[in-house]
This record gives C-alpha cells, sequence and structure tokens, in this order.
C-alpha cells in the first residue's frame, strides 16, 4: 500500500515537472520575441505652428438698458374707461394709451369756458370805457384780473383732463398690461411698460488699469443667449468720470442697433471692447496641447534615424510649452516652441515621448478663430 502511494506521488511530481518544462520554454520563446519586437508607427494628423496677428480685446460682461424707457403710470386718481393699445404692440410716441374718467372734468370745463367766455366779454366793455374815463382804473383792473382767473381755471380743468388721457410719451414697444378695464387707478399705479429698444444701451465695468486704452468711439462686440450664434456691433459713447470706490472700476457704456428687438432691457451680455492695437502671437490648435497638472506640453515631429535598421523616419518629442489665450480653435503660445515646427494636432493623450509616426492629414479637422457647429 506505501509502494503504491509512493508510485503516485512520483508521477505527479514527473507530470508537475514536465509542464513547467514546456511552459518556462514557451515564456523564455515569447520573451526572445518581444526583445526583437518593434511596434508599427503610429498614424498621427499634423499642424504647423504658425505666427499671427490677433486684435486685442477687453472683455466684460455687460448690462443691456433700453435708450429710453418707463413704467407708464396714472398720475390722478381715476376709473378707467377706455384701454387703447394692444399688449407687445410697438406704439408711436403720442398716440394714446389709456382714458380715465373725464365726465366730471368735462361738464366743470363747460362752466369754467362760459365763465371764461363772459369775463372777456366785460373785459373788452371796461377796455372801451377806461379810454373814455366812463370806468375807474380799479374797475378796469378788476375786470381783467377775473378774465385771467376764469382762463386760467379752464386751463387748469384742461391739464387734468390731458393728466387723465394718458398717452406715449415716445415711440416704442408695449409689454404686458397690468391694469383692467372699470378699475379704479390710484396715483402711480403702474399701467404698461413701454421700452423703446432699437439702438440699445450695454452698461458694463472695465478695470481702471484699462482705462488708458479706452476711449468713446472704440467698437464693440456684444453676444448673448438671446441670439446664440449672432454678434452685434456696437461703440462706446459715454464713459463715467467717476470709478467705483470699492472696485476701482470705472463704468462705460456703449450703444449698438437692435433691428430685430433680440435684445431687451435687463438682460446680461458678454462684451468685447476691440482695441487698435493687434498682438503677434504663435498659434497652434487646442487640441494639440496635452493638458497635465505638472505642465502643458506637445509632441514635436521630427525626423529621426534608426540606429538598429540605419532608416530614417518620423519620431516626437514632448515639448513643454507656456500656454496663452485661447481664441475659438486655436491657443496662443508664449514659450516653449518656435514658428514652423510641426506639432501633432489630435489624439495626443495616447503618444509617448519618441514613439515613431506616419503622417495622414486626410482626416484632419478644419480648425478657425470663430468655430461654428452644426449642433449648436
Amino acid at each position: 500500500m506505501k509502494k503504491r502511494i509512493l508510485f503516485s506521488l512520483l508521477g505527479l511530481l514527473l507530470v508537475v515537472g514536465i509542464l513547467a518544462t514546456i511552459k518556462g520554454l514557451q515564456i523564455s520563446t515569447m520573451m526572445g520575441k518581444k526583445s526583437g519586437f518593434t511596434p508599427p508607427p503610429e498614424t498621427v494628423t499634423t499642424a504647423q505652428v504658425r505666427a499671427e496677428s490677433w486684435e486685442t480685446t477687453l472683455p466684460a460682461v455687460g448690462s443691456l438698458e433700453a435708450v429710453q424707457g418707463v413704467t407708464v403710470a396714472a398720475e390722478l386718481p381715476g376709473k378707467v374707461t377706455r384701454i387703447d393699445f394692444t399688449p407687445g404692440a410697438w406704439i408711436q410716441g403720442g398716440d394714446l394709451i389709456l382714458q380715465q374718467d373725464i365726465s366730471s372734468e368735462e361738464a366743470q370745463l363747460h362752466a369754467a369756458e362760459a365763465s371764461a367766455a363772459l369775463t372777456k366779454i366785460n373785459f373788452e366793455r371796461l377796455s372801451l370805457l377806461i379810454e373814455t374815463n366812463a370806468v375807474s382804473r380799479a374797475a378796469y383792473d378788476d375786470g381783467e384780473a377775473q378774465y385771467k382767473q376764469a382762463v386760467a381755471q379752464a386751463n387748469t380743468i384742461r391739464a387734468t383732463i390731458a393728466k387723465k388721457t394718458i398717452r406715449a410719451p415716445f415711440s416704442g414697444r408695449l409689454g404686458i398690461r397690468l391694469v383692467n378695464l372699470g378699475q379704479i387707478l390710484d396715483e402711480g399705479a403702474p399701467i404698461v411698460s413701454l421700452q423703446a429698444l432699437d439702438p440699445i444701451f450695454i452698461n458694463f465695468m472695465l478695470p481702471q488699469q484699462d482705462m488708458a486704452r479706452t476711449k468713446p468711439g472704440l467698437p464693440v462686440r456684444i453676444t448673448s443667449d438671446a441670439m446664440p450664434g449672432k454678434t452685434v456691433t456696437g461703440k462706446i459713447t459715454a464713459i463715467n468720470p467717476q470709478a467705483d470706490s470699492e472696485t476701482r472700476n470705472v463704468r462705460v457704456q456703449a450703444t449698438a442697433t437692435n433691428k430685430e428687438e433680440r435684445l431687451h432691457p435687463g438682460m446680461f451680455a458678454t462684451v468685447a471692447v476691440v482695441l487698435p492695437a493687434q498682438s503677434k502671437v504663435l498659434v497652434i490648435p487646442a487640441t494639440a496641447v496635452l493638458y497635465a497638472p505638472y505642465g502643458d506640453s506637445v509632441f514635436v515631429v521630427e525626423e529621426q534615424k534608426n540606429e538598429k535598421t540605419g532608416e530614417s523616419g518620423l519620431a516626437i518629442r514632448q515639448q513643454f510649452v507656456r500656454l496663452g489665450e485661447r481664441r475659438g480653435d486655436f491657443v496662443a503660445i508664449i514659450s516653449g516652441i518656435d514658428a514652423g515646427a510641426t506639432v501633432v494636432s489630435s489624439g495626443v493623450f495616447k503618444l509617448r515621448n519618441g514613439q515613431s509616426v506616419v503622417v495622414d492629414n486626410a482626416l484632419n479637422p478644419e480648425f478657425s478663430l470663430n468655430p461654428k457647429p452644426n449642433n449648436s
């Protein structure tokens, strides 16, 4: 029994030894093949480092304000007898907006006009009599005063009627109606918003260090979420002579056309003040940059000779760079690379320093300073 167990153990050890020997031979063969293995070159797209002139802009966030804007309100208490406007419609200056009850004032005006007519006749008689000294000077002066007082009383009633006949103070776009027919309005009760939307003001703040380069007449570009993909141009029309004592910023106002009335007072907008001076920069596609916490880098494509085969080919070298402003699909390079160098333009995250590459720009994307994606 013991001999049988011993033979079994010896057989098992023999099988394990044979399997280990075979596996070792396989591993050594694979290691030998790996030592002589050369990975195939990676296919990449490239772009050249270009020297360009970029316009200098001062960015800011602004708030839109109507050139003329007001909430039309009641000047005097009274009941609404007529509403003569359509909410959201365009209205000309002087057109009727709302009529309050003026029946009492109209009745008073008839009496006042009759009184003014009578005092006028009496005054004209006195004017004839004073020439012949038929009446005293005191009676003439009293008649003149009564006539003027009657005319003033009639004009006062007319002014009250005019205040209760509410008209548009200027041409513009009406808002939502805030009153109803038959409603009793108090003094100052809001009726409707009236805004002149074209042109429109853009108010924004600039730091005091930018005031030396800012002056009225400089062009500005305005973009807003209210009109995606579109840019409105305007110009600086006013600069506040006083800076904010807390932020040291200066308020600047620009004026822009708004023919489509897409921009409304109270909206915010992105503003770029375009300065006359342009800056020289080196630019590359933003997708050519490998962003990392320890430093941003690019892969420069260079010709390299293989020491083993003696053949020449292309290889990449990782180069750390300092980045500047980004515009559209491009980013400016402050230092680390010269103009004319060729860099990998896409897929840099999968590359490594010294790797062999093959350039194929057939599928190279188009880069633009003002990209307009189809799905935007």
